[in-house]
């Protein structure tokens, strides 16, 4: 398997792509609780966090038509109009909280550039447990091969953490990675993840975060260069970019 694309993929979970599989679980949370982030952007030092627009999914479908990533996410090739479909389902969904992924200093440095030319990766959570509204289920995808191993996808690990347990009420996570991505594993362990379960059906390795008080103020801290500010697309940040 090639590691840094996705950092923690598992059997048909990842994306858009993954939505046959993730219809299975519905939670019973309200739908406010997982489309809060819809007007939310995350501000960091390599990365910025946005939400999943129609603005993002040309990119996108181009990135799936790569064999290699529906290999990984066990996926099968949509058209652009069924990409669009998928985007707005995603966005309406109750379960699941998405962020696009762009180039920090790209973003800020080109105001007037379109958000789609900054694109490198998602993040994402998933509830995975319907009696533990607790716990979420993270992925993440850089999905621009300039971009692994850069820090790029630990950043953005980082932020939907602490996103997800000050606005999202979350203290565990969880990570599912593919046996043989032993770079996404230590990954997640620099992080504090521990291994919990192995499966040879799945071919995955489960790891988990408990937050306990001294990991959350930990997470605390190193995201405490973090902001968030209200989204609403990229013309905000070209018009303030220009008042500075």
């Amino acid at each position: 398997m090639q590691t840094n694309i996705y950092k923690n993929v598992g059997h048909m979970r990842k994306g858009p792509k993954g939505e046959q599989f993730y219809r299975k679980r519905k939670s019973h949370l309200s739908g406010a609780t997982m489309r809060v982030n819809q007007n939310t952007v995350l501000l960091g030092q390599k990365v910025i966090l946005v939400p999943y627009t129609t603005e993002h999914v040309p990119r996108y479908h181009e990135w799936m038509k790569s064999e290699e990533l529906q290999r990984l996410t066990a996926s099968e090739p949509l058209t652009l109009e069924q990409e669009y479909a998928m985007q707005h389902s995603w966005r309406e969904d109750t379960d699941k909280c998405t962020f696009i992924v762009l180039d920090a200093e790209k973003w800020q440095a080109q105001p007037d550039l379109a958000e789609e030319s900054c694109m490198v990766g998602d993040v994402n959570l998933f509830l995975t447990d319907l009696q533990d509204p607790t716990l979420g289920e993270i992925e993440v995808m850089i999905a621009e091969p300039s971009y692994r191993r850069r820090g790029f996808g630990t950043e953005a690990v980082l932020m939907m953490m602490a996103y997800g347990m000050t606005t999202l009420g979350l203290n565990k996570f969880e990570a599912k990675i593919g046996q043989g991505n032993e770079p996404s594993i230590c990954m997640f362990k620099k992080l504090h993840f521990e291994q919990v379960t192995m499966s040879d059906i799945f071919q995955e390795v489960t790891l988990r975060l408990l937050v306990s008080e001294p990991e959350r103020q930990w997470l605390l801290e190193q995201t405490s260069h973090m902001e968030e500010r209200q989204y609403r697309g990229r013309s905000w940040w070209s018009r303030e970019a220009n008042s500075c």
